[in-house]
Parts: structure tokens; C-alpha cells; sequence
């Protein structure tokens, strides 16, 4: 992994948009972004891009790259498959020449998850590191805060826990006064044109900018009866696991059809 000479376009608050597609990637540097976050699933808060996408992106943009390194949605507590996967999408994303990742791992008490963090530093062999707005669900921010800037995290994406970073002004702040240049303060969260100035006056010099608009997609023939999305889960504290008893009850099922004679599955 790259580490991140500022090359690109430096300004006075440095703006990072977070994308999902390598056309969102190409658009934002386009629009005059400093720094791509490439993420998957934005409705869910972001998950890890495929390595497909991290390669096509980086291939197409100048401007530096950062990779969400998160396994699915929810909470930000992982369990050690989850962060097998987690330190290998590290190892995927820094070969693929992305400038850094973005992560976040927590215990179950809200506190940084400090050992966890330090494999994940490691693994990203010297590029830089987001510690993403899980730093938001922190029990102690200012007590992690210290955590993060002793730990070799980059920065920290923040909205002042607040729904949008112009509501934590305040918070964010202090976070920024504490940190001290140890560590950047990025404000994210809701971020707006009228927020740019009141968080500069607070000490910010970085803002992650999300936002999509829906278009209608390109085919002309649709089949509006089906529809493959479902709901999303209500908040970070609930999350989505495979339904063991369906699956158990198909199969049951599935067996009971042989059962009676019927030929079995021909294999995948």
C-alpha cells in the first residue's frame, strides 16, 4: 500500500467523497475531490468493495484511494472470521496500490477494540488508516481519541456523535484541540456546502462527503413485479445472520421429496 504523498490538489480543508462505483470514483475526482473513499453497500453504512471494483478504481483515478475494510453491516463487533477477512481485504486493497483503508473494530463495551486495532495497522504495512464513524459509537470519545492517535491511526471520521457533523460542531472541536496534530480530525456525517465554513472556524481540515441521488437505471424492458431488495435493519446494534432453521427446514423438506422416490439434486 502506497503511502499518501499529498500529490493531489492540496486546499485549505481537504475533501474526501465517499463513493460506491468506479463511476462515482471517476465523478467525484472529476468534481474536484481530493481523496476517494470506496465503499460497497452505502445503505448499510458501507461494507468492503470487491477487489474487482478497488482495481478498476484505482486504475481510473489520480487523486488517492482509501478502501472501506468492513465485512458487513451492523455493529462493530467481529468475531475471528470476520476479521481474518477483514485483515486479508487489507492485504487485497494495499496490493490492488490503494493509499489506505478504513476500519473500525470495537468491544463489546464500546470501547476500541486496541488489540484488535494494532493486527489491522500492521496488515496495512505502512499506508494510512481511517479509523471510520464506529469512533461515533465509542462509549469514551475522547478516551478512545487518545487511543487512536498512540495507535498509528491516520485520522478519524467523526461526526461529533451526532446524527450530522454541523450538530456535533462543538464536540468535533474538542476532538481536534485534543488530538493536536496527533491525528486528523475528518468531521463526516450530513456534510453540506454551509457546513464547510463553521467546521473550518472549528479546526477542521478535512470533510467526508457522502450523498447519491436515484436515477433510473438504462433497461427498457422491466419486470416490475419482482423486486430482490429488502429491508435494511433499523440501526447498528441489530444485524443480519443466515436463518439456520429455513435453511434446516428446506433441506428437511428437500430430503422427504427423495425420500419418496423422486430423484436427487444432479450437484452444483
Amino acid at each position: 500500500m502506497r503511502p499518501a504523498p499529498w500529490r493531489n490538489r492540496l486546499a485549505a480543508v481537504l475533501v474526501e467523497a465517499c463513493v460506491d462505483s468506479v463511476a462515482g470514483a471517476v465523478a467525484a475526482e472529476r468534481a474536484g475531490a481530493h481523496r476517494v473513499e470506496l465503499c460497497a453497500a452505502l445503505a448499510e453504512g458501507g461494507t468492503t468493495p470487491s477487489a474487482g471494483m478497488v482495481a478498476a478504481v484505482r486504475e481510473r483515478i489520480t487523486i488517492p484511494l482509501v478502501v472501506m475494510v468492513r465485512p458487513r453491516g451492523g455493529d462493530f463487533v467481529y468475531d475471528a472470521g470476520e476479521l481474518e477477512a477483514m485483515r486479508r481485504d487489507i492485504g487485497v486493497a494495499r496490493d490492488a496500490g490503494a493509499e489506505g483503508v478504513a476500519i473500525g473494530v470495537l468491544a463489546r463495551d464500546g470501547s476500541v477494540d486496541a488489540a484488535t486495532l494494532v493486527t489491522m495497522v500492521e496488515a496495512a504495512g505502512g499506508g494510512t488508516i481511517t479509523f471510520h464513524r464506529a469512533f461515533d459509537m465509542c462509549r469514551d470519545l475522547p478516551g478512545a481519541l487518545e487511543l487512536l492517535a498512540g495507535a498509528g491511526v491516520t485520522r478519524v471520521l467523526t461526526s461529533g456523535a451526532a446524527t450530522r457533523a454541523a450538530e456535533g460542531i462543538a464536540a468535533i472541536a474538542g476532538l481536534v484541540r485534543r488530538a493536536a496534530g496527533r491525528v486528523v480530525v475528518m468531521a463526516g456525517g450530513g456534510i453540506r456546502a454551509t457546513d464547510v465554513s463553521p467546521l473550518a472556524e472549528a479546526g477542521v481540515r478535512e470533510v467526508h462527503v457522502g450523498g447519491t441521488v436515484m436515477v433510473p437505471g438504462p433497461m427498457t424492458f422491466r419486470r416490475e413485479t419482482i423486486v430482490f431488495g429488502r429491508p435494511l435493519p433499523p440501526d447498528e446494534f441489530t444485524r443480519a445472520v443466515g436463518d439456520v432453521e429455513r435453511w434446516r427446514s428446506v433441506v428437511a423438506a428437500a430430503a422427504s421429496f427423495a425420500s419418496k422416490g423422486n430423484s436427487g439434486p444432479s450437484g452444483a
